[in-house]
């Protein structure tokens, strides 16, 4: 089953926010946004704008009729400046005029004047002065105090991690056409159709049911606009309420890596004990995230933080505790991962540091302290563990004593270049950390000329979920793809949708439409039944072909169908999925989080030229637990695109703000990702392929962000490269790991 956007994709026809044609009347935003980032707004003259050809007018907070509020766990985010800036883009005025290059002209008019207050940019000075934007959380296992005095060794250090920025090929944007009695349709380009539905409504002051959010398709999310998309569907929603006209906003890539929030930086302290057999006996991390100016997601982001911070090991004692600081730069959010590789490097740092001071191959406490099933989680879930098994198949496959020989057989005969090679176990769990958002629902129609539409609350952004559902009703109906279509993501369709993301849309949106799918299908078995005077156990639907007692007979789908609609059978079923099982209670930081967890192996090696400082990324090696892969061609290119975005992160992406707030890591000329010449020269997935019972759609597991934490592997296979050239160099826990960091470190005392 090809994924069903490629042609579309290839000619160039699939439909994003830009190719909706547009109305007639059409007006275009812009955005005027502080410079400065943190103040008090003295005056706005938005007279010059104003006064600017094809101007139709400028909004500040004052035009606002509802809420000047889209903040969503915590209601800290106005939508507009009012009285005061909290960071470098944030917006401060709305330019509307009959063209893009008019508003955006019309933007440089305006002035304001802001008297410049503290601006702090570092979590730890923003927890120092207790500025936190919810009250810490902590996990508990065993008895941490007590465990140090068995600990044979005891290593302590500090980590940190630098953001990323989500680079989606299509930037933000939104367009609002008003629509009968006072409603607006909003196309957006966001992974939260309801999410912008209620961020419209609040500041609108217009009920839900007036609101209708569609979304075909994104070119790329990467969590970033699972919430951050509010913003300018809000902002062209308020302008179309008052002037009863479509507005349209399409962020220039400039305008949106300088005003949207990225993955958030952590800063954070580590303590790790284990015993003389090294098994790791306690462990304690102390987390001071980045949250920016402002929640977004940034609670959830730290509970996942903690969820993850023992990875893929099993520790009997540990404390975990994570503070959300709010600083003075545009409000993080969502990247993929969640938080989770931010509390993995940790453990894998810490896990460095005692081997590199025991003089033993980190990759030997990492495979001595592997999960296995029924042990426990720092929050209180009993794992039903798959990492020895990765572990295993990897070293079968891939030999990793002889890569560690060939690593050290090449770095004895070369001066200049010096290889390295670091293990990366992973463990993932899948689902939403808040319960109440692990549900969904499908919309079936079965058409009278027996084609099928499907409509769910999942957003397609290049990770084949569409694919996948269709795969689902075809399969479940036993009838060919082609007669199947998936609609685009509707509020008016299906309501209260939680985003895509948490890598559970396949899930979750699968298993309504399989209910959906068999709730339609035992209806037309019994139509058959009735029809045929054969029981209706005897039936079966397969290949478009009714089927009685496994013999094909003439009777088509088509048949079936048509017998159907004559009977006034329903041919339609909205179905309602909700995970079972799960469950977690935040007073005791004890429960049942996740549906299931990933579980996964990387080798990867690297090269380093210790003159110059440059790197490759020789080869990527994983063994990867799938589950019983149901496309494995769209799940080998979410595994390889997120290695390499993780690498991305882990090595070339460096986000740069100055003291006072401003980005300078602002285009494509000073933010590198990788490219062709930076990707590894070898990625080698193969599928750990079980058939064990678990909650996935057809027991094939979530791909969206497991992979990406397999890149953290690339950072610790450079580290070890550089202690390869310099036994003695000083090398901070410190990601990423640049070319000019790693020079520096080549030469380090």
């Amino acid at each position: 089953m090809q994924n069903i956007d490629s042609n579309t994709h290839l000619r160039g026809e699939s439909i994003y926010l830009d190719d909706i044609n547009v109305q007639h009347g059409t007006l275009y935003a812009a955005c005027f946004d502080s410079a400065i980032a943190h103040g008090k707004i003295l005056s706005l003259d938005v007279s010059g704008a104003l006064q600017m050809h094809g101007v139709v007018h400028v909004f500040t907070h004052e035009d606002i009729v509802g809420q000047n509020q889209i903040g969503g766990i915590v209601p800290d985010e106005p939508l507009l400046a009012d009285g005061h800036v909290h960071f470098c883009g944030m917006p401060i005025a709305l330019v509307v005029a009959e063209t893009d290059e008019a508003a955006r002209a019309a933007v440089k008019k305006i002035k304001v004047e802001i008297e410049p207050l503290e601006v702090i940019t570092d979590p730890r000075v923003a927890f120092a002065k207790g500025d936190l934007i919810v009250p810490p959380r902590k996990f508990n296992m065993g008895d941490v105090d007590g465990a140090w005095s068995t600990c044979e060794h005891i290593f302590e250090g500090v980590v940190d991690t630098n953001g990323q920025e989500h680079l989606y090929i299509e930037t933000q944007g939104a367009y609002t056409v008003p629509a009968e009695n006072g409603s607006i349709k909003v196309y957006s380009s966001t992974q939260g159709p309801t999410a912008v539905q209620r961020a419209v409504s609040k500041v609108t002051g217009l009920p839900m049911h007036q609101i209708e959010v569609d979304v075909t398709r994104l070119g790329g999310g990467f969590g970033g606009k699972e919430d951050q998309a509010n913003t300018w569907a809000a902002l062209c929603a308020m302008a179309t309420q008052k002037l009863k006209r479509p507005v349209k906003y399409s962020l220039h890539r400039m305008e949106d890596m300088r005003m949207t929030g990225k993955r958030h930086p952590y800063s954070t302290d580590f303590k790790i004990g284990l015993d003389k057999d090294l098994n790791m006996i306690a462990y304690e991390a102390s987390f001071y995230q980045n949250a920016g100016a402002a929640a977004d997601l940034s609670p959830a982001i730290l509970e996942r933080t903690l969820f993850h911070c023992t990875n893929s090991y099993y520790v009997p004692n540990v404390r975990a505790t994570a503070y959300s600081c709010r600083t003075h730069l545009p409000p993080n959010t969502a990247f993929r991962g969640f938080g989770g590789p931010q509390g993995m490097f940790v453990m894998e740092a810490a896990i460095t540091k005692a081997a590199e001071a025991l003089n033993v191959d980190a990759s030997v406490i990492q495979q001595r302290n592997l999960l296995v099933t029924n042990d426990e989680l720092p929050y209180g879930q009993k794992v039903v563990s798959e990492a020895n098994e990765c572990w295993n198949k990897a070293d079968e496959l891939y030999n990793i004593e002889q890569v560690k020989k060939q690593v050290t057989d090449f770095n004895a005969t070369n001066k200049q270049y010096k290889k390295g090679v670091a293990l990366m176990p992973i463990c993932f769990g899948i689902s939403f950390t808040n319960t109440m958002m692990n549900n969904a629902r499908s919309l079936v129609h079965v058409y009278s000329d027996g084609s099928v539409v499907v409509s769910t609350g999942a957003v397609e952004m290049g990770q084949g979920v569409n694919t996948k559902i269709l795969q689902v009703a075809a399969k479940t109906f036993s009838i060919d793809p082609a007669k199947v279509k998936v609609n685009s993501t509707n509020t008016y369709r299906i309501a209260n949708t939680s985003p895509s993301a948490a890598s559970a849309t396949a899930d979750l949106n699968g298993k309504a439409t399989l209910i959906a799918c068999n709730a339609i299908l035992e209806r037309l078995k019994q139509v058959a039944s009735n029809e045929l005077t054969i029981s209706v156990d005897r039936i079966e639907l397969k290949d478009e072909f009714v089927f009685v007692d496994a013999q094909k007979t003439e009777t088509t789908w088509l048949q079936v169908i048509a017998w159907a609609f004559m009977k006034r059978v329903s041919l339609s079923e909205h179905a309602h999925y909700a995970t079972p099982e799960i469950h977690y209670d935040k007073t005791k930081e004890k429960g049942h989080p996740f549906a299931y967890h990933v579980y996964g192996t990387a080798i990867i090696t690297t090269t380093v030229d210790c003159l110059r400082g440059t790197y490759e990324i020789d080869s990527v090696k994983v063994v990867h637990d799938f589950g019983s892969s149901m496309n494995k061609a769209i799940d080998l290119g979410q595994i390889e695109g997120g290695i390499v975005q993780g690498i991305g992160w882990m090595t070339l992406e460096e986000i740069i703000y100055d003291k006072e707030g401003k980005l300078r890591s602002n285009a494509l000329s000073t933010y590198k990702v990788p490219d062709i010449y930076s990707v590894p020269k070898e990625i080698t997935i193969e599928f750990l392929d079980t058939d064990k019972d678990n909650l996935a759609i057809f027991k094939s597991k979530a791909v969206g962000e497991p992979p990406l934490m397999y890149g953290i592997g690339a950072y610790f296979a450079l580290h070890n490269a550089i202690k390869a050239f310099n036994p003695n160099a000083k090398l901070a826990f410190d990601a990423p790991m640049t070319a000019e960091k790693l020079l520096m470190g080549l030469y380090s005392k």
